[in-house]
């Protein structure tokens, strides 16, 4: 799977942000499950006010529990989680 253009923009913006200082972690609430998340934000001003755009959260616990990376052997596909 490519990475789609506007999350390659997404990150760069990210990338920038981090180099400039201007990345901050906030508490929020996941508008569909309630429950908190720390959430990676860009910091932006617009005159005297802070602009906080988010780019996504932290995974809960485990994040080699969470994400399946891709396959090395197949460009299409993605390694399988061992069976429990």
């Amino acid at each position: 799977m490519a990475i789609p253009d506007h999350s390659r923009a997404n990150f760069d913006t990210l990338l920038r942000a981090a180099s400039d200082g201007n990345l901050a972690l906030i508490e929020c609430i996941d508008a569909s499950t309630r429950e908190p998340r720390c959430v990676l934000c860009a910091v932006g001003r617009n005159g005297g006010e802070y602009i906080f755009t988010p780019f996504g959260h932290l995974a809960d616990g485990n994040p080699y529990d969470a994400y399946l990376p891709p396959d090395p052997d197949d460009p299409t596909g993605f390694l399988a989680s061992p069976a429990t």
